[in-house]
């Protein structure tokens, strides 16, 4: 067998192993899809989703809205500039700079706050600094420190030693060879990496306020359990837009400062 053939014997196997486990799955898990399209399950979905329409559009009802929005936005932009301190500090001790015993110990933080949801660090930083905005940014804060120090630490690890060889043979310091020959090398990855997560936390601090994180996900929780549906409408609105302005602003904040990884 040649070594076209067996690559793509290789290929049809991983596919038809794919579509097994996939079979397997919903058998295991007993799905029936049936059920959800079904003329009373179509039906009721359209009744509850009638209810939402027209969104709630009173002046001081959107003023409320636009308050939130700026509350998630906020709590996203702080939390994730609180993680990429606390990740940039870790990576250098992860990235094996400052020996085995120091990379060791950064990797395991790294690996234990970034194995624990968001939804599971709110729900602790509830319990210890109380309902509210503080909550959601913690918990955004600590998980994106896990994150995005494990990749400034990967990027570290995969930057090109010769530059900052050269200048350390040249007779620079070890800091200045680091800011002179490294750091230039990973900082538009880096930065690309930061404005991402930044996207996702915007998505995820909404979705905080439904353990007491505040913002826009606060306000939902509170109007959908009164089944106040055309005011949950108008925040559902307002967290798509908020959505869309956060990608377009850190789309054109890529390609200007970060073009190669755009």
């Amino acid at each position: 067998m040649t070594a076209r053939a067996s690559h793509r014997f290789a290929g049809v196997a991983c596919l038809l192993g794919l579509l097994v486990a996939v079979a397997a799955s919903f058998v295991w898990l007993a799905i029936d899809l049936r059920p959800l399209f079904g003329g009373e399950a179509l039906r009721a979905m359209a009744k509850f989703v009638g209810e939402f329409f027209p969104p709630e559009m009173a002046p001081d009802f959107v003023a409320k809205t636009a308050l939130g929005a700026l509350q998630t936005l906020a709590v996203s932009a702080l939390g994730t500039l609180v993680a990429t301190l606390a990740g940039a500090l870790l990576a250098l001790p992860a990235a094996g700079r400052l020996g085995l015993a120091a990379q060791l110990a950064a990797r395991v933080v790294f690996n234990a706050l970034r194995s624990v949801p968001e939804l599971v660090w709110a729900a602790l930083m509830v319990l210890a600094a109380g309902l509210g905005p503080f909550a959601g940014l913690l918990a955004l804060a600590l998980h994106t420190s896990g994150v995005l120090g494990r990749l400034f630490a990967e990027s570290l690890e995969n930057a090109p030693p010769a530059p900052e060889a050269a200048l350390r043979g040249a007779g620079a310091g070890a800091v200045a060879s680091f800011a002179y020959g490294t750091l230039p090398l990973v900082a538009p990855q880096c930065l690309a990496y930061v404005l991402y997560r930044w996207e996702m936390n915007i998505r995820m601090a909404a979705i905080l306020g439904f353990v007491g994180g505040g913002g826009l996900g606060q306000m939902l929780y509170f109007h959908l359990s009164l089944f106040h549906q055309r005011q949950a409408a108008t925040v559902l609105l307002a967290m798509g837009v908020l959505v869309l302005l956060v990608d377009a602003a850190s789309g054109a904040a890529r390609k200007t400062l970060a073009p190669e990884h755009a």
